[in-house]
């Protein structure tokens, strides 16, 4: 039976198509996109292992190596049963850090700009042929169908259509970074066809051909030494390389990285293909050994690789034989398709940077359209490249063999991919050396022997011959040649070389033994726009807009955020997404240059013990013994801090906050997490001013500042400390901040009350200042209509003036008194000191006695810094409590002095003195030494605080000549 090639290529356009209709779907439908998700979808995507060697190639490789074939299957079923230590951190890894290829994974690792280039460059040498190996099967099977040579115009016109699937589901979006779901779907549906083709021409063969499994059971039974061919190869050996072979390809050919990490949607499907995906490889291997018996029953004279088709023909089955020919078709446009969009990421990142990464004049190139049109243009190479190989190649027999030679060279990064997961010691230069081994050793141990028995090198050398290991199978001394050379220099390299800094936290990263103690520095960028800015030279300002903006959203950050964590924590995922996008070389050094850090390498003490107690507060082994017990006390004392009634914040000397209790919190409204690690400037108005301004003052403490905040005006006591740390060599500030908003406002209230009180006392003696110029008055005002002389009436209306600007002086006194307010202390101004004494006594003298003499002694041309009214109240507490303590006839003397920015003044009596029992409780509130009712206990109280308010001090003795003597000291009004 042969058919047309016309109907051949419908049909594989047709199915094409089909393809394209699905992933299209996926993508545009939110509800089918989302099986994507699916752990049994993301199982199958993983079919794309299965190429056409496994649907045609697995029949040939039967025949010669017999059942060492299902070594290629229990290679991979051994990768995945070490899912939890090998293939989950992995994973992890990836998502965390944004590498999209194996090339990006050990570039992160071993961080060198040789590393991505050499990794993608030994990637397509070793993969290439495998490519070309799908177009030569798919070429070859429309031949066995239509009985003609090789169709080089189905095989050109299939590689084209690839590409174009390649393109539009690959790299039409902008950004190349997001999950294609349409792909993942495509793929699975793609092993669920190959997986029924073979099953279904199994079952027909098993029945068509032996007419059941009796059937088969009789034919085994007369033909013994087709059961003994297929175990003969196991017991000559070499099941161990191909082993070893096979699980290297698991998870680091390009496209099982890709279908295994990239394009992992839900990390948790991973637990189900551990154990899914071996048993979908079991079904698509089981029925191999009963094709190649029922070929070998039928009599087929085709190639043994294509026995399947060859049963279809014989059978007079053309729709059999179409629907093999689509499970090949679908086994090599899966591997095509995926292995070309992992390597043209590969190679756009590290064989050919994006021309818009370059400094230009003026505004950048779009990197997305670059990135998006330099991706296209690398799968069309790629493909081509394959096509190119697909013309070589017709003169080499055999698709396992290829398929093996491929698996080889993947099987070289192995070293290095252990290392990455299990030794931080390992270095890029033994990574290098090792892989240039093993590079060298493949190559002459399996290419250039395959290339001499072709024909197209004749005289190429032979490495088993020259080393006489006749007596090892190809792939075992290929393996122990390659990958012994690999390991031995990786090793070497590693240990004959050290570290850089940068290795050493990839290294830690990669290998989380324990806890990473990495030194955090700060960047320089003071805000969000200043990031952007910077990045926009050479990103442009769109996509550097839209990483900065994509990052923010992934850390749940507002943009107007100034927090140094914040900006350091932006930082980091700023690199991670450019590492999904260019490779993590390209992101490290575009952030590096443009993202700078701290140039004094300056180190965020918030940040660092932010970590270090979020460390111990997840530890997972509890601390035992003396660790233990220094954890106990670090709690207590942190427990002590955040429930102190006083806001405490702590700084470095650079101004970073470390610490931001929880009474500071809910005074300021600011959140402990929003404060710690920013600089104490750029908190919010107004306690970023307010502190960065204490912080630059010689002040030590500032009482009752006047501060207008979002919650009302407040009255704020702050005190500053400095704080050395020894050890460190590092000094920081403890700044203690008391709300005594309530604490003014009663003591204001008190100061009012005993106002109203003294103005009570005033209050006889005012009618009687008042009583007297009044009666002057009327008494004029009597005898002035008396007077005919001008001179004399002139005189009599001149007194009754002056009366009446005394009464003026008395209430006008009086009301000041009674509504006197204490203004802000950078409001206060200079008071005339002898002018201030003279009021006071003056209003003393109102409610008190006439008797009493005042001495002043300089009080001339003296002045003091503060508010008038509160000065005058205090001064008359004082000369009223003398007043009251002296005797008849006794003098009270007043005398200032200047003492260098304040002036020091005296007030003493003639009385009996103060008791020892109370000198001690004279300032109390409500404490009196006098009988009840005659005394409130607030005059000098009052008195001591609005000298307190003032910046001043107010003290009592008993003075050695007798009596009692008050010390006020106040601010100049003057400058020295």
């Amino acid at each position: 039976m042969t058919l047309s090639l016309g109907l051949v290529y419908a049909v594989g356009v047709i199915y094409l198509a089909a393809l394209f209709a699905i992933a299209f779907a996926a993508e545009r439908s939110r509800a089918f996109g989302r099986i994507a998700g699916n752990a049994w979808v993301y199982t199958l995507s993983l079919g794309v292992y299965a190429t056409s060697w496994t649907f045609y190639g697995n029949l040939g490789f039967l025949e010669t190596h017999g059942y060492l074939y299902l070594t290629i299957y229990l290679g991979v079923t051994l990768a995945f049963a070490a899912t939890p230590f090998l293939l989950r951190p992995i994973l992890v890894l990836v998502r965390e850090h944004q590498l999209t290829s194996l090339a990006d994974l050990f570039a992160f690792r071993y961080r060198s700009r040789l590393t991505g280039p050499v990794v993608t460059l030994f990637m397509l040498a070793g993969v290439l042929p495998y490519i070309a190996l799908q177009i030569k099967a798919v070429a070859e099977s429309a031949a066995v169908l239509t009985a003609d040579t090789p169709p080089h115009l189905l095989a050109l016109t299939f590689t084209a259509t690839i590409a174009l699937f390649a393109i539009l589901f690959g790299a039409r979006h902008i950004s190349p970074r997001e999950k294609h779901s349409g792909l993942v779907v495509a793929i699975a549906f793609e092993s669920v066809v190959k997986l029924v083709a073979l099953l279904v021409i199994a079952a027909i063969a098993l029945f068509a051909v032996f007419g059941g499994l009796g059937g088969l059971d009789r034919w085994l039974a007369s033909h013994p030494e087709a059961v003994t061919a297929l175990y003969q190869p196991v017991f000559d050996g070499g099941w161990t390389s191909l082993m070893v072979l096979a699980f290297a390809a698991a998870f680091l050919l390009p496209r099982q990285f890709h279908m295994l990490f990239t394009e992992n949607i839900n990390p948790e499907a991973l637990n189900r293909a551990a154990w899914g995906f071996p048993l979908f490889l079991l079904l698509l291997n089981l029925p191999m050994p009963l094709l190649y018996w029922a070929g070998q029953a039928a009599g087929l004279t085709e190639q043994t690789s294509y026995y399947a088709l060859g049963l279809a023909s014989r059978l007079e089955s053309p729709t059999l034989a179409l629907l093999i020919f689509v499970g090949g078709l679908s086994a090599a446009s899966a591997m095509m398709i995926v292995t070309t969009l992992a390597l043209a990421n590969m190679g756009m990142n590290y064989l050919s940077p994006p021309a818009s990464l370059r400094e230009r004049q003026g505004m950048p190139a779009n990197l997305y359209r670059n990135l998006l049109w330099g991706r296209r243009i690398w799968i069309v190479l790629i493909i081509a490249l394959g096509y190119g190989f697909y013309g070589l190649l017709q003169v080499i027999e055999g698709l396992a063999q290829l398929g093996l030679i491929s698996f080889a060279a993947v099987a070289q990064f192995l070293p290095g991919f252990f290392g990455l997961l299990l030794w931080p010691r390992a270095t890029r230069n033994g990574f290098l050396l090792g892989l240039a081994a093993g590079i060298t050793g493949w190559f002459f141990s399996l290419v250039t022997p395959l290339l001499g028995n072709a024909g197209i090198w004749p005289q190429a050398p032979r490495l088993q011959e020259l080393a006489a290991g006749g007596g090892l199978d190809p792939w075992t001394f290929a393996l122990t040649v390659s990958l012994g050379a690999n390991t031995v220099l990786f090793i070497l390299g590693s240990l004959l070389s050290r570290p850089n800094q940068q290795e050493v936290e990839a290294g830690q990263v990669c290998c989380p033994r324990e806890p990473i103690y990495a030194t955090i520095d700060l960047p320089l960028a003071r805000d969000v726009p200043e990031m952007e800015a910077e990045l926009a030279n050479t990103l442009g300002s769109m996509p550097a807009r839209h990483e900065v903006q994509r990052a923010l959203d992934d850390l749940g950050l507002p943009r107007h955020t100034r927090s140094r964590r914040d900006l350091q924590r932006l930082r980091e995922r700023i690199e991670r997404n450019l590492s999904g996008l260019l490779g993590p070389v390209l992101a490290r050094m575009i952030v590096d240059q443009h993202l700078r850090l701290d140039a004094a390498g300056r180190s965020s003490l918030g940040e660092s013990l932010r970590r270090i107690e979020q460390q111990l507060e997840d530890a997972r082994l509890p601390l035992t013994g003396l660790a233990a017990e220094l954890d106990a006390l670090r709690r207590f004392h942190r427990q002590i801090l955040h429930e102190l009634p006083l806001g405490v914040c702590s700084l470095t000397p650079g101004g970073e906050v470390t610490g931001w209790n929880h009474a500071l919190a809910e005074l300021t409204g600011i959140r402990p997490g929003a404060a710690v690690g920013q600089l104490v400037e750029r908190l919010e108005r107004p306690w970023g001013g307010l502190l960065q301004a204490f912080l630059d003052s010689d002040d030590r403490q500032l009482y009752k500042l006047n501060l207008e905040t979002r919650r009302g005006p407040r009255r704020l006591n702050l005190h500053k400390s400095t704080v050395a740390v020894t050890a460190g060599h590092r000094e920081g500030y403890v700044i203690l901040i008391e709300d005594v908003t309530a604490r003014v406002q009663l003591e204001s209230e008190v100061a009012h009350g005993d106002r109203l009180a003294s103005i009570g006392r005033f209050a006889a003696g005012v009618a009687h200042e008042i009583g007297n110029p009044l009666a002057g008055i009327a008494s004029l005002a009597q005898t002035l209509p008396l007077e005919d002389d001008p001179g004399e009436i002139r005189d009599i209306a001149e007194d009754i003036i002056g009366q009446t600007r005394r009464i003026n002086t008395i209430v006008q006194s009086l009301v000041a008194f009674a509504h006197s307010d204490t203004p802000p202390r950078n409001r206060f101004e200079p008071v005339d000191l002898a002018a201030l004494v003279d009021e006071a006594i003056r209003l003393t003298r109102l409610a008190g006695r006439k008797d009493i003499r005042y001495e002043l002694d300089g009080l001339a041309e003296q002045s003091v810094l503060g508010a008038r009214p509160k000065l005058l109240q205090v001064f008359i507490n004082l000369l009223t409590n003398a007043e009251q303590a002296s005797p008849a006839g006794a003098a009270i003397r007043v005398r200032a002095r200047r003492t260098g920015a304040a002036v020091r003044i005296t007030i003493h009596d003639e009385g009996p003195g103060i008791a020892a029992a109370t000198l001690d409780r004279l300032f109390e509130p409500f404490f009196t030494t006098k009988p009840a009712g005659r005394g409130t206990g607030l005059g000098l109280p009052v008195a001591y605080s609005i000298v307190q308010d003032h910046g001043g001090s107010l003290t009592a003795m008993n003075a050695a000549e007798g009596g009692a003597q008050f010390t006020l000291t106040l601010p100049t009004g003057r400058q020295a």
